[in-house]
């Protein structure tokens, strides 16, 4: 039985996998930056703060006795960005990115 052949297929096998992994992106550019927290005003409906930071990562109702307060909160990492709204109309923003793009 000779096995270097078989050896040799396994190499180029293993070879062309870590080649192939090299050839990917780093995925899609994060929605949570300076630059798009800056565009969201107070005001703004959830479709148009949708629209530009995407989905929220994860969101939470309150029934007020006069109004509903939602705070829609995106995470990544250790940056994040929360907006409140009241009713449907964003109320108010924080963040704790930086001045810069990150």
């Amino acid at each position: 039985m000779n096995t270097l052949p078989r050896i040799s297929r396994w190499i180029t096998c293993l070879v062309l996998l870590a080649l192939a992994g090299c050839g990917q992106t780093a995925g899609p550019t994060s929605k949570i930056n300076r630059a798009n927290y800056d565009q969201i005003h107070t005001g703004m409906s959830r479709a148009e703060v949708r629209a530009i930071l995407g989905p929220p990562t994860s969101e939470s109702t309150e029934d007020k006795i006069i109004y509903k307060r939602t705070i829609w909160r995106y995470v990544q990492g250790d940056k994040y960005i929360n907006l409140t709204y009241k009713n449907d109309e964003l109320d108010g923003k924080d963040t704790n990115l930086g001045t810069g793009n990150g």
